[in-house]
């Protein structure tokens, strides 16, 4: 069941209620009562009219930001998932949202699952630590440990032979 809104007023059109026109291009515009119909053929600005929500945001009388509102948004949109894995808990984790999802929810989504990509993150680093061996040559830094070592040797027996003089 979705609850559209009065073009003219902004209320609620609650389905089997109200008016719908649809003009010629197709743009379809719904009433909640003959009221608001009647303004809209007499070319009335909403903004203009005293009783509409549209005159109250704009005259500042109106929380413009108002949670029901947002709510209300988000329960008009339809979310569609691309359920691609499963974690180890269980838990369904949702990878890509399509771009018709309004970008709160999708905002809300994405920063509850980064607990997830970090859980992923702090796995892998843990696999790379324990097949450290894999990735890196055993042999790899002690070239240059055992050049180091024969400096430090060069420079004593500098250090001793200047002693001799």
């Amino acid at each position: 069941m979705r609850i559209e809104k009065c073009y003219f007023c902004s209320g609620p059109v609650y389905p089997g209620h109200g008016m719908m026109f649809v003009r010629n291009d197709c743009k379809v515009f719904r009433f909640c009562r003959s009221k608001c119909h009647k303004n809209f053929k007499k070319k009335r600005n909403p903004r203009k009219t005293r009783w509409t929500k549209a005159f109250r945001k704009a005259s500042g009388k109106e929380l413009t930001v108002d949670n029901s509102l947002e709510f209300e948004k988000r329960r008009n949109i339809p979310v569609k998932y691309n359920r691609e894995l499963w974690n180890k808990t269980g838990n369904l984790i949702l990878r890509h949202l399509q771009r018709n999802s309004s970008s709160a929810h999708h905002c809300f989504l994405l920063h509850r699952l980064k607990k997830g990509k970090q859980l992923e993150k702090e796995e892998d680093i843990n696999e790379v630590k324990k097949n450290i061996h894999l990735i890196k040559a055993p042999h790899a830094g002690k070239a240059k440990q055992l050049e180091d070592k024969m400096v430090q040797k060069l420079q004593e027996d500098v250090e001793m032979g200047g002693d001799d003089n």
